[in-house]
């Protein structure tokens, strides 16, 4: 695609000038466009109603209720005056709610491409990781903080408690990964969405970090068990010449030692912090 300085990844919302095509769905949630352009404000954008030509940024929202301003495209006119620009050289960036939501976490997002579905309907959609493009960018330690009583009505401080444990968990991977001369990365656009990767050689490794704070260990293991083994098969299905091996890293310990002789028997690799031996 022409002129793509995104390089196909949106890092954050500062500076960004960003318009909504309806309410969308963040962490699980519908969220009127007023509160998205509340919230993207906090993290340093400049929200806009409508589209114009200094929008950079455009979060894909219900359509549900927008009246389509080209039939044969079925594309709001959000969309539609998106995909012109991009058509005349300058990249729009296009994330769905989950990019949304991860760009709102401080997490970088998949810039999405404009296509033409079977259907004859056209809508954004993930581009497809290219071969050897697995791992992304540097892997960043996210900031966390804390839920005011007003957030919501549910206590959240073990959640918040156990968020601030995962991302220290990443954060000394990271560094023991560094020591070893190895670089920590995210996952690629459109790779499913890992929570580290790095390589080896011709090796690729996935990681899937889980907390054991403030919830059963049990089920976080048996989470974290699928959700790696899940990206791993995605991976060695769309780069069957590339060896990827999955990796389930734990804040500590578990208390039960069979893990450690499930995972030999899946060809997982379970370690946990501070020393993530094996690694």
């Amino acid at each position: 695609m022409p002129n793509r300085p995104c390089g196909g990844t949106v890092h954050g919302l500062k500076d960004r000038t960003i318009c909504f095509t309806g309410r969308v769905l963040v962490d699980g949630e519908w969220t009127l466009r007023t509160r998205c352009a509340e919230r993207a404000r906090q993290r340093g954008a400049t929200p806009k109603t409508d589209f114009s030509r200094k929008v950079t940024l455009v979060v894909y929202g219900d359509l549900a209720s927008k009246v389509v301003t080209d039939d044969r495209r079925t594309y709001s006119s959000t969309l539609v005056g998106a995909e012109a620009e991009r058509s005349r050289g300058r990249h729009v960036c296009v994330v769905d709610g989950d990019g949304f939501s991860r760009l709102l976490d401080g997490r970088p997002a998949p810039c999405l491409e404009l296509r033409k579905a079977r259907t004859g309907r056209v809508r954004p959609v993930a581009a497809a990781a290219s071969e050897g493009s697995v791992l992304g960018g540097p892997l960043r330690v996210r900031r966390t903080g804390r839920h005011t009583s007003g957030d919501l009505t549910l206590d959240l401080s073990r959640l918040d408690e156990a968020t601030a444990v995962q991302e220290a968990t990443v954060g000394a991977l990271i560094r023991h990964l560094s020591r070893q001369g190895i670089e920590a990365c995210t996952h690629a656009p459109g790779a499913p969405e890992f929570d580290a990767g790095w390589s080896r050689g011709e090796d690729v490794f996935i990681a899937e970090v889980k907390s054991l704070t403030g919830a059963r260990e049990d089920q976080q293991i048996r989470l974290g068990i699928g959700q790696v083994l899940d990206y791993a098969h995605q991976l060695r299905t769309a780069y069957p010449r590339t060896a990827t091996h999955p990796v389930l890293v734990l804040e500590r310990r578990p208390s039960a030692a069979r893990w450690t002789a499930l995972a030999e028997s899946i060809g997982l690799r379970l370690t946990w912090g501070p020393d993530f031996a094996g690694l």
